[in-house]
């Protein structure tokens, strides 16, 4: 057990530095809505519509920042 001194197996390690990286990437993310969105910072909606809200607030932000994926 890693909590007594032992180590992870190394597909467990390389597992936990991927969720890391992508959890990372989620979080300045998140900041960067919040930070600019103040609606979104204290905002008590269903999950459901969080995500609505938060997809709308994202394509905005893209669209002031001028990044825009190509459309397909």
């Amino acid at each position: 057990m890693p909590g007594y001194g032992n180590r992870l197996a190394p597909d467990n390690r390389a597992y936990n530095r991927l969720l890391r990286g992508l959890r990372g990437h989620g979080e300045r993310g998140f900041a960067i809505l919040t930070g600019r969105w103040k609606a979104l910072r204290h905002i008590t909606a269903s999950p459901r519509r969080i995500g609505d809200i938060v997809a709308a607030a994202l394509h905005l932000t893209h669209f002031e920042y001028k990044y825009l994926p190509e459309s397909r």
